[in-house]
């Protein structure tokens, strides 16, 4: 079995209420009270269901409503309770004095969501857009450009440093060396070579002579 309707809504009234409906309704209220809203149409002489009853007066009848604009105050606010309740907007209108749950809810759709989504911020997470794993990879992005940098520079070193060997080998070939000539000129005695061939020479002509008997002793 469901729950049985809080009024019978082939005798009420739909649509815009009027201000005689308005003022009957704050007058019974201010008298006796919110009470029960299933029995307050009746009392108060309204053909209204009690759930349009309690809407009309909590979102526009009530005294304690603020009227306006919000200000920046109560949309932090309001930031900060959704990143905390989510979407329980009854919730986060009874924190907010003087708003009403439909209003806040309103509102967040129409503005908040545009300004979180302006700052780079998630309205469902609360997050940055670019997580932080992003966050890393952009800076192992950085390193490893850094490293390539590094890379080149090096390279860009050795080979400069290798092409002027190169120049300077190719180089050589192409200058003229004096060669290195000893221009002192002067008597040097003979060699040892020089002496024990003309050694040999004296024994063999004193061979000859003692063979023949020319040499002749004194």
């Amino acid at each position: 079995m469901g729950r049985s309707p809080c009024c019978e809504k082939a005798h009420t009234n739909k649509g815009a209420w009027t201000k005689e409906e308005d003022e009957r309704l704050v007058a019974y209220i201010k008298v006796h009270g919110e009470g029960c809203w299933r029995s307050l149409p009746k009392a108060a002489g309204l053909l209204r269901c009690g759930k349009s009853c309690r809407l009309r007066w909590i979102n526009y009848l009530r005294p304690d409503l603020k009227r306006g604009n919000f200000t920046e105050e109560e949309d932090e606010l309001i930031i900060k309770l959704h990143s905390l309740l989510g979407n329980k907007w009854s919730l986060i209108a009874g924190r907010l004095q003087g708003r009403t749950d439909n209003e806040i809810k309103n509102y967040w759709n129409t503005h908040i969501r545009r300004k979180l989504l302006s700052r780079g911020i998630d309205p469902a997470t609360h997050r940055p857009l670019q997580g932080p794993a992003d966050v890393s990879f952009v800076k192992a992005d950085e390193k490893g450009a850094s490293l390539i940098r590094k890379e080149d520079e090096q390279k860009s070193n050795n080979s400069s440093s290798s092409n002027s060997n190169s120049r300077s080998s190719s180089d050589e070939p192409k200058r003229w060396r004096c060669p290195d000539l000893n221009l002192e000129l002067g008597i040097s005695p003979p060699s040892h070579q020089e002496e024990d061939s003309e050694e040999d020479l004296m024994r063999e002509e004193l061979g000859l002579c003692f063979r023949n008997g020319l040499l002749e002793f004194r």
